[in-house]
């Protein structure tokens, strides 16, 4: 009976270790695209950079608006009393004390400008960190597309050499028999060398993808990521037309949002400089104590005279260039941004003809090449080059199929990298 028990325990003690241990081990990131992506927005360098940076931009916006800190000044006069005694600081000892509190002002509308400007300067953050962002997301988009390519490559290429291995116990047999020749065996060996050597090759290819993501993970570059499962579907080409993607992008495009906020901020900085033209105040109080009481107030007002005008209408020109150059700037952002659109959805929608065309037309034509050729060389009626011929059509096209979609992906993350946004 105690040996019973002890078993149940341990029984127990099994299921529950295992149960512990399957909750405590998360799943690896890389089956899918946005695994990585929500990896990377917690833990991407270059993205919380930015994101702090977008926060101390949101914090000088209330410092750019607000008045200087007033300023409290002291005066001792007649410290020696006319020599009468030691010199001294002490206020009811010196002949008089004069005590003064003043505040800067700056010309109405000043303040409202500063916090305008450093308020687009917050703006210009967000873009930036939009766009990091974006350029992060179409990064780990295109190396999940190459993962994918390179792991359907290589499952080809096993499956070719597997192909390859069966034909040559055939051939093999065939020229055991007399009815094939010997540089058949040569060309067949030839294949096999190539294939692992593309082996080989792509087992490189798929380590420098997974160095590449975990650095944009913040991972160990040698952290083990999931085989992809699969590539994202495409959105409907009704939703990929020029005219709404063209009008999504003016709205949302981070770099054109960055673009906008510093025009935005150059018209405030202009209409700051022709403020300038009108001076700035300053206001202050004043006591005045002797002996031991205060007995005499007084109030003060001080300005600056701008009176240089050459160099306020400097300043003034200045701005006006700078404003011209962002605007500049901003339109050919937009004719670039434009220009990209135009050209990924041209490429996106090639990538999708090439695969209709890869699935639908060459690889049913391949496979007959590769059943008639097969049959012409059991019949003796084609040689073993033709058979190869056929064998690396049917794999060409496959792989061509592959990369076709892998391409239409490709395009698709540089679209959503154009608008900033998932489509």
């Amino acid at each position: 009976m105690p040996s019973v028990v002890r078993t149940g325990v341990t029984i127990t003690l099994l299921v529950w270790g295992g149960w512990v241990s399957a909750q405590e081990v998360p799943p690896l990131p890389g089956a899918s695209v946005d695994s990585l992506l929500a990896l990377a927005r917690e833990h991407n360098p270059d993205y919380a950079a930015l994101q702090h940076e977008l926060t101390a931009a949101s914090e000088r916006v209330l410092p750019a608006g607000a008045l200087m800190a007033p300023r409290f000044k002291l005066e001792w006069e007649d410290v020696t009393k006319a020599g009468q005694q030691s010199p001294t600081l002490w206020p009811s000892d010196v002949g008089s004390t004069r005590y003064t509190l003043s505040q800067d002002l700056p010309w109405a509308g000043k303040r409202e400008l500063k916090r305008e400007i450093a308020t687009q300067e917050v703006e210009a953050a967000r873009g930036r960190a939009q766009q990091t962002w974006s350029d992060t997301a179409a990064r780990i988009k295109a190396l999940f597309a190459q993962r994918y390519l390179v792991q359907a490559s290589e499952r080809l290429t096993n499956e070719n050499l597997d192909l390859m291995l069966k034909l040559e116990q055939v051939l093999q047999v065939r020229y055991a028999g007399g009815l094939a020749a010997q540089q058949d065996i040569t060309r067949i060996h030839v294949e096999h060398t190539a294939m692992r050597s593309e082996l080989v090759a792509l087992a490189g290819e798929w380590r420098q993808t997974q160095s590449r993501l975990n650095a944009l993970l913040a991972r160990p570059v040698d952290a083990p990521l999931a085989a992809p499962q699969g590539l994202r579907p495409l959105p409907e080409p009704a939703r990929l037309t020029f005219a709404a993607l063209a009008e999504r992008l003016r709205q949302a495009s981070p770099q054109l949002l960055q673009e906008s906020a510093r025009v935005r901020s150059a018209e405030k900085a202009r209409e700051l400089s022709r403020k300038n033209r009108y001076p700035d105040f300053t206001v202050g109080i004043n006591a005045m104590q002797r002996q031991g009481s205060v007995n005499e107030w007084g109030v003060m007002v001080e300005l600056n005279l701008p009176i240089q005008t050459d160099v306020l209408r400097a300043q003034e020109r200045e701005a006006e260039a700078m404003l011209v150059a962002a605007q500049s700037r901003q339109e050919a952002a937009l004719n670039q941004s434009l220009a990209d659109l135009s050209d990924s959805l041209s490429a996106l929608e090639t990538a999708r003809q090439t695969e209709h065309l890869m699935t639908y037309s060459l690889m049913p034509q391949a496979e007959l090449t590769w059943r008639a050729a097969l049959a012409g060389y059991e019949n003796g009626k084609a040689d073993f080059a033709t058979l190869l011929d056929a064998q690396r059509q049917i794999r060409q096209a496959r792989l061509s199929q592959i990369k076709a979609q892998v391409d239409a992906q490709m395009r698709l993350a540089d679209i959503e990298k154009l608008l900033g946004e998932e489509l």
